[in-house]
């Protein structure tokens, strides 16, 4: 079992904001134009997909972010109540961000099937602090954003 930890914060699962009616507007906008052209076109399927993905979307975009738990131990990262072990994981990268309202991140890649890849927010930590940290268990690797993030952070969702 981890020992005591090292470092320990509690941090949003993504960085939110609050989406006004018009944003709500221009989604049913683009998804009512999109599935009148799909009935045009004889696509009943398609229609039907994005009147689905409209509604996740908006729906996901009303949901309030959960606040987890993470704690850097001896041993691994704890976050709510999975553990990984530092044995488990690839490579690491300290994230830093344009935008200042952004926290840093730590980019862990692992040897998990369901999550390969971790992304941690870093608060009321000194990011230097918790890179040292992990460098002295994981090797430093290249971690980019991917092409998800991107999307996600271009439509503000």
């Amino acid at each position: 079992m981890a020992r005591q930890p090292i470092f320990e914060w509690h941090a949003k699962e993504y960085a939110s904001g609050e989406k006004s009616a018009d944003w709500y507007w221009a989604v049913a906008i683009a998804a009512i134009a999109i599935v009148v052209a799909c009935v045009l076109f004889d696509n009943i399927l398609l229609a039907l997909v994005v009147i689905a993905g409209a509604g996740a979307a908006c729906l996901q975009a009303a949901k309030q972010p959960r606040i987890h738990r993470f704690a850097i131990t001896d041993r691994g990262i704890r976050v709510d109540s999975q553990f990984y072990t530092f044995e488990s994981m690839l490579h690491f990268s300290v994230l830093e961000y344009l935008d200042e309202t952004l926290p840093p991140a730590l980019s862990i890649k692992t040897h998990h099937l369901l999550t390969p890849h971790l992304v941690i927010p870093i608060v009321g930590y000194d990011p230097l602090d918790v890179y040292d940290y992990i460098a002295a268990h994981l090797p430093e690797g290249k971690h980019d954003e991917s092409i998800v993030d991107r999307i996600i952070e271009m439509i503000q969702l």
